[in-house]
């Protein structure tokens, strides 16, 4: 239970990529996380691309980056609904200020795009077809499985979620990530 103690975020809307929310959550929890599910709307069940449910635990405005240890954002489509909220973006912004975990996955990039300029200077992936947005907002993109840049890890797919949770993991709980 190398997580036990630690409470994690991860951000859900409609057409979010299945495995990238729930290979997470599993996991995370598997290791002993809290896992609290955060989108627009407490109590609101969001739609995967193939439909399979999400409910919502808690709104944005019901969270603060002061209560969690880290935030994880799934691809899919997912991620250019959630940045449409200035909380949502506020909140990653504010988790990665507090050098707490943020993790991206897929096209989550995008959510760090919009996340008040976390992006400038810092190693980071995604799916390639958002490549371009990474680099327009300061990232310094890699073609890899996942990229650690301090509290921010990154990667591009679901063949890498392995690695994206086992990393994960590692950033919360201070051990060292191998670069």
């Amino acid at each position: 239970m190398e997580l036990k103690g630690k409470k994690i975020a991860i951000l859900v809307d409609q057409l979010y990529q299945e495995m990238e929310v729930w290979y997470p959550l599993y996991r995370l929890r598997e290791a002993g996380a809290e896992v609290v599910t955060v989108g627009a709307q407490a109590g609101h069940t969001y739609p995967s691309k193939l439909g399979y449910p999400c409910v919502c635990d808690k709104s944005y405005d019901q969270v603060s980056a002061n209560d969690f240890d880290g935030v994880v954002i799934p691809g899919g489509f997912a991620p250019d609904h959630i940045r449409r909220h200035a909380k949502a973006n506020q909140f990653v912004a504010d988790m990665n200020k507090q050098g707490k975990l943020v993790a991206a996955i897929c096209h989550a990039g995008w959510v760090l795009c919009s996340a008040h300029g976390m992006l400038k200077g810092r190693r980071a992936t995604s799916f390639f077809a958002i490549k371009d947005d990474m680099v327009n907002a300061g990232a310094k993109w890699e073609d890899a499985e996942v990229v650690v840049d301090g509290n921010l890890v990154t990667s591009r797919k679901p063949d890498d979620l392995p690695a994206f949770c086992q990393a994960t993991i590692q950033v919360l709980v201070g051990a060292p990530v191998a670069a």
